[in-house]
């Protein structure tokens, strides 16, 4: 194993970095006032130094400073007794992660009123609504169930305590042993997730609370799992084709809603929502609630597909959206704006963007080709379309989080990108984000040039497994997190990379202390990048995160300074652990840590080079773990399989093999050249058919890479049963003459890849593809313009 010989220092928060530095040094020549007035430790800390001078040295005098209370009641009464509002806000300046701790011990054994302990943590900069929180009496315990998973939280906790869960289904007698709850230190709280539970299923859960007297607290619950779809009320049942006659759908207009007992249910049945840019969105739920919309074809939208706000119980199941949001009228520095005279960049422009609204299950849709690429890193901070918006945060405390965001296909194409896949909004504020109580499982999601995923913000049991992965520049992004635990597990991440082929890592975090505090489990992921498994980008200048890792099989190749690390943690959290990881650097064929080494235990097999060769042959590797590394619900429960799958190349032209021969029709002049990469370049007016046998169904998709230099009147492909040429069997993605199925909104810029519905236009037996570079009007001598087909395919989607 490669370590940095860099020193090992436990880091933790500023206070007990500056404990550690105090009890460390003093002594007859150096007493607490001199050696604060001489402190060159982290930045952060010097500006807390500074800032409470005299404050610090009294909380040390009075062994008020040590982060460890395992003392008596009486113990605590004569030190807190006489602490004063400047030394309490000192106190919560420096121990932001234990705000609950902190609030209790000093309401209990001081002398300062509620008010002023409040107005003291106020001022340390803490947030209002977890003070108040943290400090009442009375929350009530949760058993928040989802379709496969449920959420606990128990308040009134201690730190020091066990809280260990065990569950059954109704009728079953033996009991399953879940994961250890987690220790929450904002509300003081125990929290946690039972995972891959069935769907509309009764458990019976009890979770048992020892403190470190051996006392034991028994709480018990009883709750049903979600069902996989939800109650229809069969007299709201609308199909598509009776209620819309085109422009936007509006649901809120239209009155159309449901109710708990059963939800409004709108059926496509053919036709296509195309809103163009007239309206907000191509659908609008509005604050309309209890809604399912279910397998819509959506187009269109100024800057949404899907759009609800301030809406709960919503369900989203097998919907296309595509051709969504702004166009860049003008380009800044390399920043898309919708015109000259705007001072906004294009973002946040959403296929489905549920805002502050909760209760809501998106499935099996698929949801691609948003009218704007996002900007990479190369011109600053993405900025550009997502394919799912979440903020989860309704107006109701009943309504906020249980998002459940399942087998769905989210994806752009390598030159044309989204800036997150799935975005969240008010992603540093615990209000923001998927909140609490939500899930990601079973998804394809690609091509950003930011996070593939953000569940940023307020992350309390937020589950994210069995997706698949890739090209973005970060895959999992959880800084910060703000209220833990969320769990991060049996997720494949892998062939990341931005448009300009730059990435980060797989597992980005961050902001601990700025943002505190939650924390993350990351178990059994396969993680197979060119740079870092798990590394920290900073949020509000704080690169700090707390991390749970096990049981992961972790593969990079870099080797350079901030690269090619397991977990990169320049910090070192002292709450950190990474246990029986398999790392393996291909560079230097060890593995690679930066991280808080007395609190990492290698996998046995790291060293066996056959086995890692092993693991790296296959392409869903399974790590052997065991008995004493299981984890109890997570480990053996399922392997790494995805729930959806890409979809299936049917048909693939190798024009290296065709026969090919010029459209008589059409053609007047110029070359086909087909290169070793199979590769065909048109110049001039230059038509070409190329004989193929196949049948097109309404699912059809054609995919290719198209490149073009120049300008010219049609650039396309056509599918034709003969040698004849049709304009309704044509599509034209580029060009000045409207002719042809327009797909111009499937092509961006001059180089793009294209995915097009042919199927929404052509259905049956193809005799004849036509490869199309149209320019009748321009004379050979001065035309210069040609086109590149690559990677031709049609797929079934």
């Amino acid at each position: 194993m490669h370590q940095n010989t860099a020193q090992q220092n436990h880091v933790g928060q500023p206070g007990e970095i500056l404990y550690d530095y105090l009890s460390k040094n003093i002594n007859d020549e150096n007493d607490v006032r001199s050696l604060l007035e001489s402190y060159e430790g982290p930045d952060k800390t010097k500006l807390y130094v500074k800032k409470f001078h005299s404050e610090i040295a009294i909380l040390y005098a009075q062994d008020i400073l040590s982060p460890s209370y395992k003392i008596t009641e009486k113990e605590k009464n004569a030190r807190f007794l006489s602490i004063n509002t400047e030394q309490a806000t000192a106190l919560f300046a420096l121990y932001p992660v234990d705000t609950a701790k902190w609030m209790r011990t000093i309401s209990k054994h001081s002398t300062l009123t509620q008010n002023e302990i409040y107005e003291s943590a106020i001022a340390a900069g803490l947030d209002p609504s977890v003070i108040f929180a943290a400090s009442a009496s009375g929350f009530i315990n949760t058993a928040t169930p989802l379709i496969n998973s449920v959420g606990i939280v128990i308040y009134g906790q201690d730190e020091d305590s066990v809280a260990s869960v065990r569950f059954r289904e109704e009728d079953d007698t033996h009991w399953r042993k879940g994961l250890d709850l987690s220790w929450e230190p904002i509300y003081g709280a125990f929290a946690g997730s039972i995972v891959y539970l069935n769907a509309d299923t009764t458990y019976f859960i009890e979770v048992a609370v020892t403190d470190s007297n051996g006392n034991v607290e028994e709480h018990k619950f009883q709750t049903k799992t979600k069902p996989n779809s939800p109650p229809i009320d069969p007299d709201k049942i609308y199909y598509l084709s009776e209620i819309y006659s085109g422009g936007q759908l509006d649901l809120e207009a239209l009155n159309i809603q449901g109710a708990a007992n059963g939800y409004a249910k709108i059926i496509g049945d053919g036709p296509v929502i195309e809103a163009g840019n007239d309206a907000l969105s191509a659908v609008n739920i509005g604050n309309n609630s209890y809604i399912m919309l279910e397998n819509l074809t959506v187009t269109g939208g100024e800057r949404y597909g899907i759009f609800a706000r301030k809406a709960h119980h919503i369900w989203i199941k097998g919907c296309n959206v595509s051709g969504y949001g702004r166009r860049a009228n003008d380009i800044r520095d390399g920043i898309a704006y919708s015109s000259t005279t705007s001072s906004s960049p294009i973002n946040y422009d959403s296929g489905i963007y549920l805002e502050r609204s909760g209760i809501a299950v998106i499935e099996e849709c698929e949801v691609h080709s948003p009218n704007l690429s996002a900007n990479s890193w190369q011109h600053g901070h993405p900025k550009g379309a997502n394919a799912l918006q979440v903020w989860a945060y309704h107006d109701s405390d009943l309504y906020r989080g249980e998002f459940i965001v399942r087998n769905n296909r989210f994806y752009g194409s390598h030159e044309h990108r989204f800036n997150d896949v799935i975005e969240g909004r008010m992603n540093t504020e615990r209000r923001g984000g998927f909140v609490k109580n939500s899930a990601i499982y079973g998804n394809y999601l690609a091509y950003a040039n930011d996070d593939v995923i953000e569940i940023d913000g307020g992350q309390q049991n937020v589950l994210v497994y069995n997706n698949e992965i890739e090209q973005g520049y970060a895959g999992i992004s959880i800084a910060p997190n703000t209220l833990g635990p969320s769990y991060i597990f049996h997720n494949h991440i892998h062939n990341l990379g931005d448009e300009t082929g730059k990435e980060w890592t797989a597992i980005k975090a961050g902001g601990l202390i700025a943002k505190p505090a939650g924390r993350t489990f990351i178990f059994e992921n396969v993680i197979d990048v060119e740079r870092n498994g798990i590394a920290a980008s900073r949020v509000n200048g704080d690169t700090t995160f707390w991390v749970t890792s096990k049981n992961n099989i972790v593969f990079t190749q870099d080797s350079g300074n901030s690269a090619g690390y397991c977990i990169f943690d320049k910090e070192k959290y002292i709450g950190s652990t990474s246990i029986n990881d398999l790392c393996f650097n291909q560079d230097t064929l060890d593995a690679r840590y930066e991280f808080n080494f007395e609190y990492l235990q290698e996998h046995a097999y790291s060293d066996d080079i056959e086995y890692i060769e092993s693991l790296k042959s296959v392409a869903s590797p399974k790590l052997f773990i065991s008995d004493e590394y299981q984890i109890p619900n997570f480990s053996g429960t399922i392997g790494l399989q995805l729930v959806t799958e890409k979809p299936e190349v049917t048909w693939e032209l190798n024009p290296n093999d065709a026969v090919y021969e010029e459209l008589t029709s059409q053609y007047e002049y110029g070359a086909t050249i087909i290169t070793a990469e199979s590769a065909i370049t048109l110049t001039g007016n230059n038509w070409q058919i190329f004989p193929i046998d196949y049948e097109l169904t309404g699912n059809s998709m054609i995919n290719l890479e198209l490149a073009i230099e120049g300008s010219a009147e049609i650039i396309g492909i056509g599918f034709e049963t003969d040698k004849d040429v049709d304009s309704n069997r044509v599509v034209r993605f580029v060009g000045s003459q409207n002719w042809g199925i327009d797909g111009t909104d499937s092509f961006s810029g001059t180089s793009s890849r294209v995915s097009f519905p042919i199927g929404k236009h052509i259905t049956g037996q193809v005799n004849y593809l036509v490869l199309v570079l149209d320019n009748d009007k321009v004379k050979q001598s001065t035309n210069s313009s040609r086109a590149i087909f690559k990677s031709i395919s049609i797929t079934e989607n």
